[in-house]
């Protein structure tokens, strides 16, 4: 039987950013050097696929520190952590590596900074996201307020109106924020913002990139873990640039064929932490139902890089 004919649109850039290969980097290199097991403070990355195999491997992924034995290495996720999670680690003198993403760091010593001024913090992010609650941690109770939404501003409870600085989580709607960065300024003027935009540079490539495709698809599909800040945005944006539907998926099993059923063309990305042999499995799985033609669609190109932490590319 003849197979029809469906455009897949192909993102680029899409799937791991800089962030996300140091951090896995971080959790092999460690093992290679002090041997399994490793333990992980939270999942390295938001990604079953990639925590699983690193899993696989000797990595045991906990919660919290207090889950962690005293004489094995402990890697902090790229999300980041509190300081008092280091500080604790340091006082039972362990091994530990940090795998914060760089442009998190990047937020965490701009909040400190500001801070050191004597303003008092606005957080744009997610309430409960491990980015957020690290980022928050670099500063004393009271000193970051959250706002998720342009009505939460309406009822902040500022210290000095006069004296405040904002920050946002990395993975964030570019839309989305900059609605509440203008709420912010229209209720706080003097209110100051990053020298350089906090939502990273990945985050912002993958969203242009599903804003360019989303009107030319009759279906987006964003690989990604539920978990995913940066993937469930990029479901919000392909929606609300006007794909009729737009859906998250873990693996190809996942589709749903029969909400396709009769479609001509459909968008394809991935989030940061999502892994490009998971995007190959969900083309071959198209590929076995549909004549498939693919369009790469490309926004930007990424050459971005960062080093590992020094420990590890020491000798043990």
């Amino acid at each position: 039987m003849t197979k029809p004919e469906l455009t897949l649109y192909l993102a680029a850039p899409r799937g791991f950013c800089a962030g996300v290969v140091r951090a896995i980097k971080i959790v092999e290199m460690a093992l290679e050097k002090w041997g399994p097991p490793v333990y992980v403070r939270h999942e390295i990355v938001h990604n079953k696929f990639v925590v699983d195999g690193l899993r696989d491997k000797g990595a045991v992924f906990v919660e919290r520190l207090a889950d962690c034995p005293d004489d094995r290495p402990v890697i902090f996720s790229a999300h980041g952590v509190p300081k008092a999670v280091p500080a604790a680690a340091a006082k039972r003198d362990m091994i530990y590596v940090d795998a914060t993403c760089p442009l998190v760091s990047k937020v965490h010593i701009e909040a400190e900074r500001h801070s050191q001024n004597g303003l008092q913090m606005v957080m744009i992010g997610h309430e409960g996201h491990p980015e957020t609650v690290g980022t928050m941690g670099q500063l004393p109770d009271g000193e970051v307020l959250l706002v998720e939404t342009a009505e939460d501003v309406a009822t902040l409870d500022v210290r000095d109106p006069e004296r405040l600085a904002y920050i946002t989580q990395t993975t964030l709607s570019i839309d989305d924020t900059a609605g509440i960065v203008a709420a912010l300024k229209a209720r706080f003027p003097s209110i100051i913002g990053p020298h350089k935009e906090d939502i990273c540079y990945a985050t912002t490539n993958r969203q242009h990139a599903v804003k360019q495709m989303a009107p030319d698809c009759d279906a987006l599909l964003v690989i990604g873990a539920p978990n995913s800040s940066n993937s469930q945005r990029l479901v919000e944006v392909g929606a609300a640039a006007g794909c009729p539907y737009s859906q998250l998926v873990q693996r190809a099993h996942d589709i749903d064929w029969r909400a396709l059923d009769g479609i001509k063309s459909v968008g394809l990305t991935a989030g940061a932490s999502a892994p490009e042999v998971l995007i190959d499995e969900v083309i071959a799985a198209f590929r076995d139902r549909y004549d498939v033609k693919v369009e790469m669609v490309e926004t930007a190109q990424e050459n971005v890089e960062f080093k590992v932490p020094r420990a590890l590319r020491e000798p043990a």
